[in-house]
Formats: structure tokens, C-alpha cells, sequence
């Protein structure tokens, strides 16, 4: 069977959450489709429900109604053992708070999905060794984040979101904590690892600077898509970032 061209495919999405004797309809009705291997930026203001979206492709949350689709898999259809598989192989993370273990070395962060996935200790340590060269750290593999700096602690998170060669790499504001260049450098970082190992990134974030590097952004309001616009017909453009290294 041929390989679709979507990644991800979300079909008339609606998702109301309860707080206290109050129903807030958080999503409404979103439908979405997005390329293997295109750079995707989700933006939309605070309570848009951009973050609620966000959840559902990574599998963090389940549809009230209507489905989501990763590589065609349905993942409601999913118990939560065939879900917890598939976050770990499919699915790369990165949080706007790093999320990396603190008492655990830059190697031994980006080697723990590998070995939740089976793969032995020489096979992980190996391959986390070339992981953290990927993302320029490679003389700071024993270095714990407090040792690190806020830029090198997110390109920890990175290699770590690359350790099982997912196919898409989830990221949820990955800038918001770092200053504007270390901010320019990651998201070049991740439109080159997108480009060379033909990884679709799809980011959250309120960084008008993602919008260079997009090849598609999805304008979220109100629970349901406004608008989305091709890298060419962007009407903004801030700060031009050359990917190029």
C-alpha cells in the first residue's frame, strides 16, 4: 500500500471539557490536514484552543467527538498500552520547559526512550552520542541541566524527541523560555532536522519568528481553524533566519 501524503488528519474535532457546573467548548468542529515532512506552526491567542488541538494530535487527549488520525492509525481505537507505543515511537516531544530529568545526565535523558523502546545500552548510548553531535553538544554529554544553559537544555530536549526516529516532532512553545537568539537558533535547528531527516514539526507557539521557517501555519480562533496560510502567502514577516546552517 502506498504511503499517504498526510501525517496527521483531524476530522471534525470537537472537545468540551467541565469545569465545576460550567461546559467550555474548547474545540469546534476542526478539520486539518498536514504533509509528512512540512514544518507546521499552530498560533492563535491564549484560550483559542490551540493548545487543546495540540494535545490531540500528540495523543495526549481524546476527542469529545470526531477523529484524529497519526500515519492513518484512528488513535481513539487505541488502548492505552497501543497508545503509549505509539507516542514512544512515533511521536518526538519538546516543552517549553525542556521537561529533562534533573538528576540525569544530557546522554541519559536522550537515552531513555530508547531504552523504553527496547533498544540495549550500547545500541542507546551509541546512538545518544550522535544525537547530542546533531544538535552541536557533543563535548557536554555527562553535564546535568543545571550545568546547562537554557538553549542547551532545549537542544537536549530535541535530541531526546529524535532518540526513536519519530515522524513527527511535537513542540509546544519550544522558544518561550529562551532569549531572542537562542530562540532564532532552535527553530533553525529544528527546520534543519525537519529538512535532512524529512521530520514534520508541527509547533505551537505565539513566535511570530516561526513564521520564516513554516511551511504552513494554521490560525486558530475560537476553537476552530480561521485560516491557514502556505509559507508563500504569509502576510508577515519578522526577522529573516537563514536555515542554511
Amino acid at each position: 500500500m502506498a504511503e499517504s501524503s498526510n501525517i496527521v488528519r483531524v476530522t471534525d474535532v470537537y472537545k468540551t471539557f467541565q469545569l465545576g457546573k460550567v461546559e467550555v467548548q474548547a474545540l469546534k468542529g476542526v478539520n486539518l490536514e498536514i504533509l509528512r515532512g512540512n514544518y507546521i506552526s499552530i498560533m492563535g491567542p491564549s484560550g483559542s484552543g490551540k493548545s487543546t488541538l495540540f494535545n490531540m494530535i500528540g495523543g495526549l487527549d481524546k476527542p469529545s467527538s470526531g477523529k484524529v488520525f497519526i500515519d492513518e492509525v484512528d488513535i481513539a481505537q487505541l488502548d492505552a498500552y497501543e497508545l503509549a507505543w505509539l507516542r514512544c515511537r512515533k511521536i518526538g516531544y519538546i516543552f517549553q520547559t525542556f521537561n529533562i530529568i534533573q538528576v540525569m545526565t544530557a546522554l541519559e535523558n536522550i537515552t531513555l526512550p530508547m531504552v523504553f523502546a527496547g533498544m540495549n545500552n550500547d545500541a542507546a548510548t551509541e546512538k545518544g552520542l550522535q544525537l547530542l553531535e546533531l544538535v552541536g553538544l557533543g563535548d557536554r554529554y555527562s553535564h546535568k541541566p543545571f550545568e546547562l544553559s537554557g538553549g542547551q537544555q532545549q537542544r537536549v530536549a530535541i535530541a531526546r524527541a529524535l532518540a526513536n526516529d519519530p515522524a513527527i516532532i511535537l513542540a509546544d512553545e519550544p522558544t518561550g523560555n529562551l532569549d531572542l537568539t537562542t530562540g532564532e537558533e532552535i527553530i533553525a535547528l529544528l527546520k534543519r532536522l525537519s529538512q535532512e531527516r524529512n521530520v514534520t514539526v508541527i509547533s505551537a507557539t505565539h513566535d511570530f519568528k516561526m513564521l520564516n521557517v513554516s511551511d504552513q501555519v494554521v490560525w486558530i480562533r475560537d476553537g476552530t481553524v480561521d485560516k491557514i496560510e502556505d509559507r508563500e502567502e504569509l502576510s508577515i514577516s519578522i526577522g529573516k533566519i537563514d536555515t542554511r546552517h
